[in-house]
């Protein structure tokens, strides 16, 4: 079921009668609703925000279904619409060229009704918390708008619930910084690692139990500022160009006027790291060009932290690097990079870095 209790809705799109009276079937024995064209200029046509998946033929005369998904993916407002290429094609080309089109899945013709079900139930429960995240992303937003007044007021309630409940308040400053990361296209899991790292070199640092908590539950929100970058911008597949990296570079200082100026230790240490994880230790890092011990310690333990996970992470535009060529990337930004010190704890501290690497695998 979709948000408030209503059935997802399904447009199945074939130009076989018999096809899409046997889709029909299933999709109704899933207990989903749906609608059916005949063509793609039809699928196009029927298209609106009601559709929560789309089951495409692929075979189809004039427009074919790599057209159509091309088509859907050219509108801005179903740029995250699932789309199921149902298929007899089984060249890897063909494959290819479907998820360049913008397709999420494939479904082999004669179609197994169970495969179906499970395929359309993952992608349908991934749409609805992309759609809960972006609903929450756009409330921020406007709030930012605002000047941030609104935000603060929101944030000073997170520290009221926090007295509450503490674990409701973890809870949402997951949720605060899930919304960038799935922005950005990275995942949960990568809060999730890239928090842990930090936690782990903290206490190999010799830092006390407090200190290592407080990093834990603040580093998630590092990105944060991501939710003011255009999206031409944070999701282009290629390299940015030096206006785009002078826009890139401002998430930084809009992490930290987000979570500034707040009664939270937690939402205050994010300000600080948002700000300072991208500055490095010889200087060269922005947006203060900091340097040495210059930099905040949760921000140089972050800096290491967070470069690990991206190179051994895949990503749009590149293949997740092994361990150990990231660890002989990362050697060579000893004493540049990141803190010499700290970098030697992250070393000492590999083994269970790993283990967390292994156990929130994307």
């Amino acid at each position: 079921m979709g948000e408030a209790g209503r059935t997802e809705r399904i447009l199945i799109v074939d130009d076989e009668l018999i096809n899409r009276k046997v889709l029909e079937g299933l999709l109704k024995s899933y207990g989903l609703e749906c609608v059916s064209a005949d063509s793609g200029p039809a699928a196009l046509a029927m298209l609106d925000e009601s559709i929560d998946l789309v089951l495409l033929d692929i075979m189809m005369p004039g427009m074919d279904g790599f057209l159509v998904a091309k088509a859907i993916r050219e509108m801005s407002r179903f740029a995250d619409l699932p789309i199921v290429m149902v298929t007899a094609l089984s060249a890897k080309e063909d494959r290819l060229r479907a998820v360049e089109a913008g397709a999420n899945d494939f479904v082999a013709k004669p179609i197994d009704s169970t495969e179906l079900n499970v395929r359309m139930k993952s992608l349908l429960r991934m749409k609805g918390y992309h759609d809960e995240v972006k609903g929450y992303q756009l409330h921020l937003e406007q709030m930012v708008t605002e000047k941030t007044k609104a935000l603060r007021g929101a944030l000073v309630e997170l520290e009221h619930a926090r007295l509450a409940t503490v674990r409701a308040h973890m809870e949402t400053i997951h949720k605060l910084s899930a919304a960038a990361e799935y922005k950005d296209e990275d995942t949960a899991s990568h809060i999730m690692r890239m928090s842990r790292y930090c936690a782990v070199i903290a206490e190999h640092a010799g830092l006390d139990d407090e200190t290592v908590d407080l990093i834990l539950n603040s580093s998630p929100m590092h990105d944060i500022g991501k939710m003011g970058i255009p999206d031409a911008i944070l999701l282009k597949p290629g390299k940015l160009d030096e206006q785009e990296w002078v826009i890139m570079r401002r998430h930084t200082l809009m992490g930290a006027n987000i979570l500034g100026d707040s009664t939270s230790k937690y939402l205050e240490t994010g300000a600080v790291i948002a700000l300072t994880h991208h500055e490095k230790w010889d200087g060269s890092g922005y947006p203060q060009a900091l340097a040495g011990e210059g930099i905040p310690l949760f921000g140089r333990i972050c800096a290491v932290a967070d470069v690990f996970d991206a190179l051994t992470t895949r990503r749009p535009y590149k293949e997740a690097y092994g361990n150990e060529e990231a660890i002989k990337i990362m050697t060579q930004g000893r004493g540049a990079h990141f803190d010499p010190a700290l970098f030697d704890v992250f070393l000492q501290a590999l083994p269970s870095i790993e283990a967390i690497q292994q156990e929130y695998r994307d």
